[in-house]
């Protein structure tokens, strides 16, 4: 690691607690409009699809709309519960507006931020809504750390494409021989990024990989032994 410079994060899953603010979220909208929805069940149901349905999008095989919505209706159909496709977008407009709105951030994130910084140059690479996004990074704390910030509609594609690293690193001005990626998607993060030639490490959080050949922490803290 005696020749990294720059390190990229992905924000959502790695830094900002995405389930965590999602249950916010959503506990904001039923509350007021679908009081029969218990918020963490829901969330169980909307998790895994949510997560199936942004693995589609980062291959181009659904379209932003198309996830906004197949994530909600698919959620719904599977609890049973009835709703028209009107009320299905008040909800995904909603939830739009009112989760970046929530700070939830990982345990240790700030720490281990306060850590690098003064040792690295700190950015972020994200798949993630440009508005949307940077108001996470805003209103949770974490805009004072980065010196740039990447979206996929900055770059025109999604990561695992070898573009948006290239788009990143351009804007960095560093070369991926002195870069490292930090992600939670081993796909889209980490094998993305050892693709294109850069170093990378996967947030396994929730301890559901096993793979030998990728260097792996499942806390934010353990990057002060490695970095």
């Amino acid at each position: 690691m005696n020749n990294i410079t720059d390190i990229f994060f992905d924000l959502d899953h790695t830094l900002w607690d995405f389930d965590k603010n999602s249950i916010l979220a959503f506990d904001k909208i039923f509350k007021f409009h679908h009081p029969t929805i218990d918020t963490f069940q829901f969330i169980e149901i909307y998790a895994p699809i949510n997560q199936a349905c942004w693995k589609l999008y980062q291959v181009d095989k659904m379209t932003h709309q198309e996830l906004r919505y197949e994530r909600l209706r698919q959620s719904f159909d599977a609890i049973n519960y009835i709703i028209s496709d009107k009320e299905i977008d008040k909800i995904s407009n909603d939830y739009i507006e009112f989760l970046p709105d929530n700070n939830q951030l990982f345990e240790g994130a700030i720490e281990v931020l306060e850590y690098l910084n003064p040792k690295y140059n700190l950015h972020i690479i994200t798949n993630g809504f440009a508005q949307v996004q940077e108001r996470k990074i805003k209103n949770s704390g974490l805009g004072n750390y980065f010196k740039t910030i990447t979206n996929s509609e900055m770059a025109g594609v999604k990561k695992p494409h070898r573009t948006i690293f290239e788009f990143a690193l351009t804007l960095a001005k560093v070369q991926k021989e002195n870069a490292i990626m930090i992600g939670d998607c081993i796909d889209a993060d980490v094998r993305g990024a050892i693709d294109f030639g850069m170093q990378a490490i996967l947030f396994d959080e929730k301890k559901v990989h096993e793979v030998e050949e990728i260097k792996t922490i499942n806390h934010l803290l353990e990057l002060k032994k490695i970095l």
